[in-house]
């Protein structure tokens, strides 16, 4: 059980304001209850929702403020505020969580979706810049997640770069239930696997520093099957597993992204559990194992209260794991040069 300790609350005499896009929507759906509960920012630390999606979606909208208020969230402040303007929904956030992108649909290359992704961001890093809180803390959710935080990034000059991260956790807590299931032993348990690289079928699930009160530290891909094992099997189950689970249920993850979501706005806000504890964030990258500066990148990190967080710099990188790192490099570079021709026309 979490020390309730920790999570003391951020602003104990005001509500942290917490921005949501995509708000109509089933991740949303499934992050607002955590949000409201106290289940992301603490069992004492009172909340106010700003939720924005697109005018055609303002009736689900509606309906899901009338179900916020139908929750009787103790921590919850009223009335929730809905609107399709983003102005609105950012003004004074503490907190944005941009669940919001458009979906690549059938027969639509690449460039096409970071060419709607980039209109989006665009606009929503001007919006960030009109009206939110300077030190305001930014999670990109919407895919695809690294290069549209990045886009963000270069329209929203006013708050920090560091402030700006994307969701890798959803594929951290995959991972993690992925070696509590092999060694049969508790997810709890399991402690620094890593996700580097893009949020996508190039990502590098790492185990390497991976260990259990069983399984020492630098022991893990051996008690895993070796690294053949690794490759065939563990790695691939983690880089399609969203494909996975959309062939399933025919719709993406929401239920664990949401999870996710809370897991990483928790320990960005509260600090990772222990001083030791690696988790895995998408942030911009500070030149650590030769990632290009200024791209966002999925690395090893540990968090610390007040949304401080430091990428840990000093693992070694083996040539195992240095050919999956370059391959997710190679990919967000020509992401990245593609975002960047597309912003220059848009500036």
């Amino acid at each position: 059980m979490e020390s309730l300790a920790r999570l003391t609350p951020l602003y104990p005499d005001r509500a942290l304001i917490v921005a949501v896009t995509g708000a109509a929507g089933q991740i949303a759906y499934s992050l607002l209850p955590l949000l409201a509960s106290g289940t992301v920012f603490g069992p004492q630390q009172r909340i106010k929702l700003q939720l924005l999606d697109v005018p055609a979606a303002e009736s689900v909208l509606k309906g899901v403020c009338c179900e916020l208020e139908d929750g009787a969230y103790p921590l919850l402040d009223h009335p929730v505020l809905y609107t399709s303007v983003a102005d609105e929904a950012f003004a004074g956030a503490d907190i944005v969580v941009l669940l919001g992108s458009f979906p690549r649909k059938p027969g639509m290359e690449r460039k096409d979706l970071l060419a709607k992704n980039g209109t989006i961001f665009r606009d929503q890093g001007q919006a960030l810049n009109r009206v939110a809180k300077a030190d305001a803390h930014v999670i990109v959710v919407g895919n695809p997640a690294n290069t549209n935080a990045w886009t963000l990034s270069q329209f929203c000059t006013k708050i920090p770069k560091e402030h700006i991260t994307a969701l890798a956790r959803l594929d951290h807590n995959r991972l993690k239930s992925l070696v509590a299931r092999k060694l049969d032993s508790a997810v709890s348990d399991v402690h620094n696997v890593i996700i580097w690289g893009n949020h996508s079928a190039t990502q590098y699930p790492d185990v390497t520093y991976a260990y259990t009160p069983q399984i020492v530290q630098g022991k893990m891909r051996a008690a895993l099957g070796g690294d053949s094992q690794l490759a065939s099997e563990v790695i691939p189950l983690i880089q399609k597993r969203g494909a996975e689970v959309l062939a399933l249920r025919k719709l993406s993850s929401a239920m664990s992204a949401a999870k996710a979501i809370g897991d990483h706005l928790r320990d960005w806000m509260f600090g990772t559990q222990t001083e030791n504890e690696i988790v895995s964030m998408i942030v911009p990258s500070d030149g650590s194992y030769g990632i290009d500066k200024g791209l966002m990148f999925a690395f090893p990190v540990q968090c610390h209260r007040g949304g401080k967080y430091r990428i840990v710099s000093d693992l070694r990188i083996d040539d195992f794991s240095r050919k999956y790192i370059e391959t997710t490099l190679a990919e967000l570079r020509s992401e990245r040069e593609e975002a960047m021709r597309l912003v220059s026309k848009m500036c």
